[in-house]
């Protein structure tokens, strides 16, 4: 593996060369106002969900395969064509022998001269600032598509269609450095350049690309400042690997129903605190509250991570304090010399290690070991996870019951019948919260 800066993008120089190149022009084939009139790229229009449904019952075919022609086809494009900084498929990965199978891979191109992030740690929100590197830079030859909902009512795609700068195009591009096979970025609105923050709009865009994907092995993550994303301008990641993640196969306990549907459970027996949204009536009522619930954390300056899982229909929310205990001095100098920056990737345990030495000694205990730094502790979690609950339900008519059934874990593979519950009161937490209201 090529040893190389770690970037999204071909474009991401340092400042010093950026400016000499807006001083000489751009240059390139770029998203902004100096390249875009006229631009054109693929748009892949998706149904919204009520339109869906008939056109599932209509046994009509798409006009192309999302998953596999389409990401996965153009993104083999691009590396064929050499866009990618290294050849993610010549990394070394293995299942890590244990209860949930961690997944550790050797990549050593993610990590040597890193730049450092250009955003404070200890802020979940900050504004955009167009003078450092966001998307709207890119080539467009980075750009796989545009993705947007169908005005029409039908699955539609344009293998050469206009980009509408009024219509605040949304786009999936390529990551330069990837983690895995076919990982990309879905960027919101990108020429709105939305700081890192999630919205009810873009949240919802992600669980669509997530349902068109139609396969519970492509899965979308997402990193707030301060939980290891280094680009303040709003995306989401993707990519396919083809096992369950461990964090898919732990235990839940469900905590609260809501009116809508949404079922809210707590994550059980791993080693980061988290809650666990699916069910919900539709499609939106589940993005609804995933999205309120981010929004609280955000609004309260709590670091998080989401991965969206079985094809949109299953949300873990993670809130994470790793960063912060970087910043007091409370990691241990062994897990900074790993340089692994526990982000959503890892804390859902694929662990994407920097140095040969750590992937050979890789084991379950010292997966264990690095994300038990990443959660918080029973009483911030529990307290966090009252915010959220009062954010989200809005007072006991939201609420449909609050209740302590058999635990369950849910997997891509199988169900584990395991019946652990939690040690700590997390419902009473939550109780307690809806008589507040």
């Amino acid at each position: 593996i090529k040893r190389v800066p770690t970037v999204v993008s071909n474009y991401q120089k340092d400042e010093a060369e950026e400016t000499a190149r807006r001083s000489g022009g751009c240059g390139k084939n770029c998203l902004r106002s100096c390249c875009i009139p006229g631009a054109k790229l693929p748009l892949y229009a998706f149904k919204k969900e009520s339109e869906k449904d008939a056109f599932e019952s209509e046994n009509k075919e798409p006009p192309v395969a999302f998953l596999d022609s389409l990401v996965l086809g153009e993104w083999e494009g691009r590396m064929q064509r050499g866009l990618f900084r290294y050849d993610v498929t010549a990394c070394e990965t293995k299942v890590i022998p244990g209860e949930y199978g961690f997944i550790a891979q050797l990549n050593e191109g993610r990590h040597l001269k890193k730049r450092p992030t250009e955003f404070r740690v200890d802020k979940v929100l900050q504004p955009f600032d167009g003078n450092k590197f966001n998307f709207t830079k890119v080539g467009q030859e980075e750009v796989l598509f545009q993705f947007e909902a169908s005005e029409d009512g039908e699955v539609q795609f344009f293998p050469n269609a206009p980009i509408d700068v009024e219509n605040h195009p949304s786009v999936v591009a390529i990551n330069v450095s990837p983690i895995e096979y076919g990982h990309v970025l879905l960027i919101p609105r990108i020429l709105e350049c939305l700081p890192q923050r999630i919205d009810r709009e873009s949240f919802l865009l992600a669980l669509y690309m997530a349902a068109e994907a139609g396969n519970p092995y492509f899965r979308l993550g997402y990193n707030s400042l301060g939980a290891f994303a280094t680009i303040n301008h709003l995306h989401f990641q993707a990519y396919y690997l083809a096992v369950a993640f461990p964090i898919e196969k732990a235990p839940t306990k469900k905590i609260i129903t809501l009116n809508d549907g949404v079922i809210i459970s707590e994550l059980l027996k791993y080693p980061v605190r988290g809650v666990v949204f699916e069910g919900g009536n539709t499609l939106q009522d589940l993005s609804d509250a995933v999205s309120d619930a981010c929004i609280c954390l955000q609004d309260n300056n709590i670091a998080y991570n989401v991965l969206i899982s079985d094809c949109g229909k299953r949300i873990f929310l993670l809130p994470q304090c790793y960063a912060e205990k970087q910043a007091l001095g409370e990691v241990s100098v062994e897990l900074l010399d790993t340089q692994v920056n526990p982000a959503v990737w890892e804390i859902s345990g694929h662990m994407v290690l920097k140095r040969r030495k750590d992937y050979d000694e890789a084991s379950d205990e010292n997966a264990w070991r690095l994300l038990a730094e990443v959660s918080l502790s029973d009483e911030r979690f529990d307290e966090v996870n009252a915010l959220i609950f009062e954010a989200i339900g809005g007072g006991k008519d939201a609420i449909e019951n609050v209740e302590e059934p058999d635990t369950k874990a849910q997997s891509i593979e199988k169900e584990n019948g395991n019946t652990e519950t939690s040690h700590h009161a997390m419902v009473a937490g939550t109780q307690q919260c809806l008589v507040l209201q």
